[in-house]
């Protein structure tokens, strides 16, 4: 399958995240997203300048907006450990709606077509910075960076799509 877009059925795959025990729980992403609104946000990694300072406050600051306009659930998913994602979680006390997920692997990223390599960097393989929109499974939205800029995929630009 090539690059996930507007139309398609997204994939279902296991998303991770660790418990307040600190314990790993796999999910479905279907059995997560199934008969609901739901904003998939891909960012490249946790605690990156451009997903910690301006992505993902976007979204918490936005929430409360985009759930009034039907969204259920915001998932952020990032290629990096379930401990990683419960930790930034932890670092927006604010946040009261986002969901935070790992990919740990890129099993799921690569299945959507939305695979990174950045070994320039030292990171290696990693997500694309996106945000979905879906709608039942179906993907209503499909707004993809390119070259790390942060200009389609904001919350901003999900308000907009509603």
């Amino acid at each position: 399958m090539g690059r996930i877009a507007v139309g398609d059925t997204i994939p279902d795959g296991t998303l991770s995240y660790a418990d307040e025990a600190h314990q790993i729980v796999n999910v479905s992403l279907h059995s997560l997203a199934a008969g609901k609104q739901v904003i998939l946000v891909g960012v490249p990694g946790a605690f990156t300048p451009g997903c910690s300072l301006k992505h993902v406050p976007g979204f918490i600051e936005k929430a409360e907006e985009l759930k009034s306009k039907g969204i259920s659930e915001i998932f952020v998913l990032s290629v990096n450990d379930p401990y990683v994602m419960k930790g930034w979680a932890k670092s927006y006390p604010e946040n009261k709606h986002l969901k935070f997920f790992s990919d740990s692997s890129a099993a799921y990223i690569k299945s959507l077509g939305l695979e990174l390599d950045v070994p320039d960097k030292g990171s290696g393989i990693r997500s694309e910075r996106f945000a979905l929109l879906l709608d039942d499974l179906k993907v209503k939205v499909a707004n993809v960076e390119t070259g790390g800029q942060l200009k389609v995929s904001t919350a901003e630009d999900m308000l907009k799509a509603l």
